[in-house]
């Protein structure tokens, strides 16, 4: 009697992914700056500030600020972010046109469905919740999960393995060069999302781009066949 296959699962980065999350974002960081009395930002330039983690957020934000924000405390910036996001992070973002379509294509052909974000878990679980996501996903794995981040490969497998996945069976969903990284290290197949955040040149060692969420479904399926 022939084993059953290892399922199939599709993991996906969130911000600029799954949701388009930049509008809450953008927000925060504006209202950061403006409460150390230094001119805010628009969501343009926070666009391609976001990837990296709240804290590598914040200290492009401070940076971007130039010499009035010398003086400030990183991890006190950091804090101050956190407290004003993790409660309003859900005001404006919105998952991207065809998630909820992808999600239940996806599920309904027998795919496992995990979330692999920079983003600390507690505030990736709360943000999934409110936005009416969670029942679509068997594993979230953030940014404090484990010891090591996006690009790091280490992220990813371990985020496939709270999904009770395996490397061989699985492809990565993400709009940003660290999604790109984490899977080529963790020898995953990825997709890039070029509805995303992330610049053109971030597709580089894709195994292949999409141009919406509509599409994932279809490709899952060519690059990993049932």
């Amino acid at each position: 009697m022939p084993a059953t296959p290892t399922p199939r699962i599709a993991v996906f980065d969130m911000d600029g992914t799954l949701l388009d999350s930049l509008p809450d974002l953008a927000a925060s960081a504006d209202r950061l700056l403006t409460g150390y009395g230094l001119p805010g930002i628009s969501p343009d330039l926070v666009r391609g500030m976001v990837g990296d983690g709240v804290a590598a957020l914040v200290r492009r934000l401070l940076a971007h600020a130039g010499t009035p924000a010398a003086g400030i405390d990183v991890q006190q910036a950091v804090d101050r972010y956190m407290a004003d996001y993790t409660p309003r992070a859900t005001e404006q973002s919105r998952p991207f046109p065809g998630t909820e379509y992808a999600l239940k294509t996806l599920r309904d052909a027998g795919w496992t469905l995990a979330i692999c974000t920079n983003k600390p878990v507690a505030a990736a679980r709360r943000i999934v919740s409110e936005l009416g996501l969670t029942e679509w996903f068997d594993a979230i794995g953030g940014g404090d999960s484990f010891p090591v981040r996006k690009p790091d490969p280490a992220h990813l497998l371990g985020t496939i393995g709270l999904a009770h996945g395996h490397a061989d069976r699985a492809i990565m969903v993400g709009d940003h060069h660290n999604d790109i990284f984490a899977a080529k290290g963790a020898h995953v197949r990825s997709v890039f999302a070029r509805w995303g955040y992330g610049r053109p040149d971030m597709e580089a060692g894709a195994t292949i781009g999409a141009d919406s969420m509509t599409e994932i479904p279809h490709i899952a399926g060519q690059l990993i066949p049932a």
